[in-house]
């Protein structure tokens, strides 16, 4: 798996249709997590590869949130992203926004760590550190609980997502945790 864009050609991309500091900051979490899972799980080669979605994954849904998944393709091919990662990028919208299954390993764990990520992300401005890097998998499970918690982050997608990759829910909020921490200032 190759990307057409390096790193720096892939963020300006992302900066052309979003300029919202919580969509880019999002952004590059889940772009931090998705490098952090490829090497965690044995595709280090493709690396950049899976950081790269993670970057790209949400390229369209601030200018077209009715469109988020569907005008993605485009935007991505006007600048030679190849159909595989556009596949890749797509599929973490799947039975939300589109029809694009998550097939292989990489696209199961977008799918289940979006969400997570900013359910973790919530869960940490709440602590008095701001901070995910004393923040622990219990209090992941106490927010994940309360359904009023971060609200916009869905229960039901986190836990599908954990199912598709065959993991138990506390092992998909340890893994992204641990990614998260992983980047995270102190």
């Amino acid at each position: 798996m190759q990307s057409a864009l390096n790193r720096e050609q892939a963020l300006e991309l992302l900066k052309r249709y979003n300029q919202e500091p919580f969509h880019i900051q999002h952004a590059l979490t889940v772009e931090g997590v998705m490098r952090w899972y490829a090497n965690e799980l044995g595709y280090g080669g493709d690396a950049d590869f899976w950081a790269t979605v993670g970057l790209l994954h949400d390229i369209d849904f601030e200018r077209w949130p009715e469109e988020h998944c569907q005008k993605a393709p485009e935007l991505l091919r006007e600048t030679g992203v190849g159909e595989d990662m556009i596949h890749a990028i797509c599929s973490h919208g799947y039975g939300i926004c589109c029809d694009v299954e998550p097939e292989h390993e990489m696209e199961k764990v977008l799918f289940a760590a979006d969400e997570l990520t900013g359910l973790i992300g919530a869960a940490a401005l709440m602590r008095p550190s701001k901070s995910v890097m004393d923040m622990e998998v219990s209090s992941i499970k106490k927010k994940f609980k309360d359904k009023k918690f971060a609200a916009g982050c869905s229960r039901e997608i986190i836990s599908a997502g954990a199912e598709r990759l065959g993991w138990e829910l506390n092992e998909l909020f340890e893994k992204t945790l641990r990614a998260m921490q992983s980047f995270a200032e102190n």
